[in-house]
C-alpha cells in the first residue's frame, strides 16, 4: 500500500494586501474617496471620543436582544407559525377487507 501525501493545515488565514492609503480624515479632511481607496485611520490627536454625551441614553439592552430590529415583531409571529410543533393526527385503525361473499362463484 502506497503511503499518503498528507498537507498541512493551518489556521491561519494568509494576509491580503492593503488596496487603500491609510489617512486621517483630521489630517486630511480634503481627502476625495472618489479618487482613491482609503483606510480610515485615526491619528492619537484626532481619535473620536468614545464617551460622548450620547452614550448614557442608549440603552444596550435594546440591541442584544431581537425586539429592538424594525418589524421584529412581525418577524416574530411568522417564526412562531413556521417553527410551531405539528399537530398529531389521531392514529387510524388498519382497514378491515371487505366481507367476502362464501357463495361459490358458479
Amino acid at each position: 500500500m502506497a503511503p499518503f501525501l498528507v498537507a498541512a493545515v493551518t489556521e491561519f488565514v494568509a494576509e491580503t494586501p492593503a488596496l487603500g492609503r491609510s489617512f486621517c480624515p483630521g489630517c486630511e479632511p480634503d481627502a476625495d474617496p472618489t479618487l482613491e481607496i482609503l483606510d480610515v485611520r485615526w491619528c492619537d490627536a484626532h481619535l473620536p471620543h468614545r464617551d460622548g454625551s450620547d452614550d448614557g441614553t442608549v440603552r444596550s439592552e435594546a440591541f442584544l436582544s431581537g425586539s429592538a430590529e424594525a418589524g421584529g415583531d412581525a418577524n416574530r409571529l411568522w417564526c412562531q407559525l413556521l417553527h410551531r410543533d405539528a399537530p398529531r393526527l389521531a392514529r387510524r385503525r388498519p382497514r378491515r377487507p371487505r366481507d367476502i361473499d362464501p357463495r361459490p362463484i358458479a
